[in-house]
């Protein structure tokens, strides 16, 4: 089953979302965004909320935060899993394109993790985003995104448009059944316009035979930027005092930190 719908995340991707990601109680964003957010005080937004990783969690501690995503699916889940923990999210999950976000609030911080502003992969449309999200911020409000410069494993640059081989991105049985979700991919690399194509296919397995097979193709999926370009972006918007941090900590990004974040505040 080839799947074409506009958003991404649905189907087999949505439902194996959580399951192939495992245990991301102790992923170093988390700690790092919640720190921000309490240091900013008031409410925050969380953009590419998903199923609810960092938002559920936040709520769970009393922080007052909403959620944004543009897939359907993927908010439904966050909703059963906030049921699920007792968490009200009344009036908090909304569905909705980063480039056109437009919410009944503005909050004291924006994050934007996982990397999910590089799916973003034009360019006019990400500079509609990065104005949207300084629309929604108070005055002194603070933007948080993580941004990675390098997509590819190794220092050696891969070949220009070149599919890499299929690889098993990982596999586990659903718990509520056994049967195993696999995940398989294969990526090339637009080294001219710093563009990241890619493939997925999900299988169902049972007992060794593939019972259902979903093919998922962006092209392109993701845009790679510099910490240059990020902080240009970043400034072009409006944003001042923008600095880059070394992955998730504290300290000033490196010229070889290739995952780092950008911070930037609303004047």
């Amino acid at each position: 089953m080839q799947m074409t719908d506009d958003y991404e995340y649905r189907g087999l991707m949505a439902q194996a979302w959580d399951l192939l990601r495992g245990d991301y109680s102790t992923w170093p964003d988390r700690p790092f965004y919640r720190a921000i957010i309490e240091r900013q005080g008031g409410p925050a937004l969380d953009v590419g909320c998903g199923t609810g990783r960092l938002t559920l969690d936040y709520l769970q501690a009393g922080i007052d935060i909403d959620g944004v995503d543009n897939s359907p699916e993927m908010l439904d889940i966050c909703r059963a899993k906030a049921a699920a923990l007792n968490i009200d999210v009344t009036n908090r999950l909304f569905q909705q394109e980063m480039d056109a976000l437009d919410l009944p609030r503005t909050y004291a911080t924006i994050i934007v993790p996982s990397s999910s502003f590089q799916l973003l992969t034009d360019e006019a449309a990400a500079a509609n985003a990065l104005r949207r999200f300084h629309a929604h911020l108070a005055p002194r409000g603070v933007l948080v995104m993580s941004i990675m410069s390098q997509l590819w494993p190794g220092d050696r640059t891969p070949p220009h448009m070149k599919w890499t081989d299929w690889m098993k991105a990982g596999q586990k049985p659903r718990p509520e059944d056994g049967v195993l979700i696999r995940r398989q991919t294969r990526v090339r690399y637009d080294l001219d316009n710093q563009l990241e194509h890619e493939e997925n296919r999900y299988e169902l397995v049972v007992e060794g035979e593939v019972i259902q097979t979903e093919e998922h193709s962006r092209i392109p999926a993701v845009r790679w930027y510099t910490q240059q370009q990020t902080i240009a972006a970043v400034e072009s918007a409006g944003f001042a005092d923008v600095r880059l941090t070394s992955g998730f900590t504290e300290d000033p990004a490196s010229e070889a930190d290739t995952t780092f974040c950008v911070i930037g505040t609303r004047p």
